[in-house]
C-alpha cells in the first residue's frame, strides 16, 4: 500500500477516537429527531410493506449507483468491494455532517489511501459533484418539460424569496470572490493549478468509454432510484398522486435544498419534500407521512449500520 502523506496519516492514537464517533453522532442525531421517528416509524405500521420492501430496494440499490459513478470519475481501477462499502459508509458520514461534506471526506480519504495522489483525488470529487448535479437538473427539466403540470414550481419557494436582496447578495459573494482570487496571488495560483488538474483528469476519464459510461450512468441512476423509492412509498402509503408526479417532486425539491448547509437534509429536505407534494397535488396529512416514512427508510434506518461500517473502515485503514 502507498505511503501517505505525513499530513494525511493518522495517528494510532487517533483512530480509536473515530471509530466511536460516528457512534456517538448518531446518538445525538437521533435524540434532535427522537420525535420525528416516532411519528415516522408509526405511519410506517399502515403501509402496504411490498411497495416498503421497494423503495427499500431502490435505497440500495442508490449505494451501488454511487460506486459505479464514483469509479467513472477516476481512471485508476479502485477495489469493488472496499469502494461500495465506503459509498455506505459515507452515506451515514452525509447525514451526520453537513451536506456533501461527510460524504466528500470520506471518499477523498478513501481514494488517498488507494494510491490516487491527492490533487487527482479532490478533481475526481468535482468531477463526480458535476455530473451528478448536472445529470439530476437535466433529468428535472426533461421531467417538467414532458409533463408541464406535475408541480407548480412557484408553491417551491416562500413569497418573496427571491427579490431585489437576495440576488444582491449573491452578486455580492461572486464579486467578493473574484477580488479575493485577483488580491491573493497564492490562492489564484492553487486555483488556477486545480483547475488544470480537474480538467486534465475529466479529458483522461471521457478518453475511456467505460469510464464515461459509469460516471454519467451511475449519475443519472442515483437521483432515479432515489425518487423511485420515494413514489413506492407514496404508493405504500395511498398518496393520491401519479409516480411520475411524486418523482418530478423529489427532484425539485432536492434541487431546491442543495445548497442548504444542514447535516444530510436533515429538516431542510423534508420539508421541501411536503411542500413538493403538496404542490404535486397531495393532501398535507398524506404527504407528510409519505416523506416521513421515507426518510425513515433512506436516512434513519441505515443510518447505525453505516457509521458501524464506517468506524470498522477506518480500524481496517480503508480509510
Amino acid at each position: 500500500m502507498p505511503r501517505l502523506p505525513r499530513r494525511l496519516a493518522l495517528r494510532p492514537a487517533a483512530r480509536p477516537v473515530l471509530c466511536l464517533l460516528p457512534l456517538a453522532l448518531v446518538l445525538v442525531v437521533a435524540v434532535r429527531h427522537r420525535s420525528v421517528l416516532i411519528e415516522g416509524f408509526g405511519h410506517l405500521k399502515s403501509a402496504e410493506w411490498p411497495w416498503l420492501v421497494a423503495a427499500a430496494t431502490a435505497t440500495c440499490l442508490t449505494w451501488v449507483a454511487a460506486a459505479v459513478t464514483r469509479q467513472g470519475s477516476v481512471v485508476q481501477r479502485l477495489p469493488a468491494r472496499r469502494l461500495l462499502a465506503t459509498q455506505f459508509a459515507a452515506g451515514a458520514a452525509n447525514h451526520l455532517l453537513p451536506t456533501g461534506l461527510g460524504a466528500g471526506a470520506v471518499n477523498l480519504r478513501f481514494m488517498t489511501v488507494c494510491g490516487v495522489p491527492l490533487a487527482r483525488s479532490s478533481a475526481a470529487l468535482a468531477l463526480y459533484l458535476l455530473a451528478e448535479s448536472v445529470t439530476r437538473l437535466s433529468l428535472l427539466i426533461g421531467l417538467l418539460i414532458a409533463f408541464p403540470g406535475a408541480l407548480q414550481l412557484g408553491g417551491l419557494l416562500p413569497e418573496g424569496a427571491v427579490g431585489p436582496l437576495l440576488l444582491l447578495g449573491i452578486g455580492a459573494v461572486l464579486c467578493a470572490a473574484v477580488a479575493v482570487l485577483a488580491l491573493v496571488r497564492r490562492l489564484r495560483a492553487a486555483v488556477f493549478s486545480f483547475l488544470r488538474t480537474a480538467f486534465g483528469e475529466a479529458r483522461s476519464v471521457h478518453t475511456r468509454p467505460s469510464r464515461a459510461l459509469a460516471l454519467w450512468g451511475g449519475s443519472l441512476a442515483f437521483p432515479l432510484l432515489q425518487a423511485a423509492g420515494l413514489a413506492a412509498v407514496g404508493r405504500a402509503l395511498g398518496l393520491p398522486v401519479s409516480p411520475t408526479h411524486m418523482m418530478i417532486a423529489y427532484l425539485a425539491a432536492t434541487v431546491a435544498v442543495a445548497m442548504v448547509p444542514t447535516p444530510g437534509g436533515l429538516g431542510s429536505v423534508e420539508a421541501a419534500l411536503i411542500v413538493a407534494l403538496v404542490a404535486a397535488g397531495g393532501p398535507v396529512a398524506v404527504a407528510t407521512a409519505v416523506v416521513l416514512a421515507y426518510r425513515i427508510i433512506t436516512v434513519w434506518l441505515p443510518l447505525l449500520p453505516g457509521a458501524l461500517t464506517l468506524g470498522a473502515l477506518v480500524r481496517w485503514k480503508v480509510i
